[in-house]
């Protein structure tokens, strides 16, 4: 047996150096929970994590709101809301300076109201949006940029799996976080589209105006497309904040009326409804393994101590909380040069949520600003997920350093609507406030 400072060290070199030879994040953390609480409690100790832990984690009533979520969402794509949201967006907005990206933002932002996916919202419009706005003459850069980061909306927008996922790990109330994140969500979207249009006056020949002259009929008439958006927003987010049902009914609620609607539109043939299945599955898959190994690798940090001594010791310091708040940030946007939000999550908050509520912050407020961090890891060089899917689903030629280029004013906006958020506290609380 070895003392927990010691195993400490040893499982962090274990770790980091499985990450760097490629080992999925879900299977790192599970092993180097594992071999942590063997060095430190014993061979029984570890032995029962492995055998509890996977069960009891999919076994949880809570966690079956992610794949409901993951499902509505595939079943909203199915249905093709996406090209109904984009079309009635361009309607709208085409003819404004940086209408078309404005339409792209709006849109995923919709569409992130029912996906909860920021890696499906990226890839989606990627593959809808950038050959319409290259088409139009629109610079690839802004294009591939206004998509990448617009794509980050789903993460804050309910519903929103790492807002499910940060609830499950720090033990809030699923319902409070799913509203927080609203306003804050909006308040993002609004602030993209503020940015475009400011490039777009600023440099017209980034963003042409679209000729297209779109009748006022037309554009009503466009409308009736999104309709199933809105159905599946007042299910779901209607339904938990009026109290009808909790999280986890209401992703049934959406799953099935994703369901209908696709019925109703009548895309239900047998070919792509197994493939969305499948897809929904995949993905449920990979988000469950983050999650089992992050709780087993938390059993051990919780199990030697290891997080209370390292919360003692920073609260000791007694230093202005948003020096922690700033730690924090700074943290996040590391590793989210290396891996994926949800593992960014599943790695920090054991140790950095008791420090934080801690130093005197709301524990709801802090999801919406962890949520906000992640988000921006996702654009942010040299290795922002976001940025890679659009490179991959791009279907007109595209270089990795021209989304990067791209990302980079929205990246700005984002430091200022993370500001925002930090300082007048309200945008997040409003809405829990109600419901409390």
């Amino acid at each position: 047996m070895v003392d927990a400072a010691t195993s400490g060290i040893i499982v962090g070199l274990v770790l980091f150096g499985m990450l760097g030879f490629g080992v999925h994040i879900g299977v790192a953390l599970g092993l180097c929970g594992t071999l942590g609480t063997f060095l430190v409690i014993g061979p029984d100790a570890a032995i029962a994590q492995i055998a509890t832990i996977p069960f009891s984690t999919t076994n949880s009533f809570t966690l079956a709101v992610i794949p409901l979520f993951i499902l509505m969402g595939s079943l909203a794509t199915q249905a093709g809301l996406t090209t109904d949201l984009y079309r009635a967006a361009y309607n709208w907005l085409g003819r404004l300076p940086g209408g078309l990206a404005m339409a792209t933002t709006m849109a995923s932002a919709a569409f992130g109201a029912a996906s909860g996916s920021t890696v499906v919202n990226a890839a989606v419009f990627t593959r809808m949006a950038l050959p319409q706005m290259t088409a139009f003459g629109y610079d690839k850069r802004l294009s591939a940029g206004c998509i990448a980061a617009s794509g980050t909306l789903a993460s804050l927008i309910p519903p929103s799996i790492l807002m499910v996922i940060y609830a499950i790990l720090t033990e809030q109330s699923i319902a409070f976080l799913l509203m927080a994140g609203l306003l804050p969500g909006l308040l993002s979207g609004g602030m993209y589209m503020a940015g475009i249009y400011a490039i777009a006056k600023y440099r017209p020949e980034m963003a042409p105006r679209a000729i297209e002259r779109i009748s006022l009929q037309e554009r009503f008439r466009s409308l009736s497309g999104v309709w199933g958006i809105g159905v599946l927003f007042l299910l779901v987010i209607g339904g938990i904040y009026a109290g009808f049902f909790v999280p986890t009914y209401a992703g049934a609620v959406g799953a099935f009326g994703a369901f209908l609607i696709v019925l109703g539109k009548r895309r239900l043939d047998r070919t792509t409804t197994l493939a969305t299945l499948k897809d929904a599955g995949v993905t449920t898959s990979v988000i469950f393994i983050i999650v089992i190994g992050g709780i087993i690798f938390a059993r051990y940090l919780t199990y030697t101590g290891l997080v209370a001594d390292i919360t003692d010791l920073l609260l000791s310091l007694e230093l202005n909380k948003y020096t922690y708040l700033l730690a924090f940030a700074v943290i996040y946007l590391m590793l989210g040069m290396l891996i994926d939000p949800i593992a960014i999550m599943v790695i920090t908050l054991p140790v950095m949520f008791p420090i934080l509520t801690g130093a005197g912050f709301d524990p709801i407020w802090l999801g919406v600003i962890a949520i906000k961090l992640a988000e921006m890891s996702l654009v942010t060089p040299p290795v922002g997920l976001n940025v890679y899917v659009v490179r991959s689903a791009s279907p007109v030629p595209l270089k990795l350093e021209e989304v990067f280029a791209g990302v980079m004013p929205f990246l700005a906006i984002d430091v200022v609507t993370l500001l925002l958020l930090i300082f007048i506290p309200e945008i997040t609380l409003f809405l829990p406030q109600l419901m409390s």
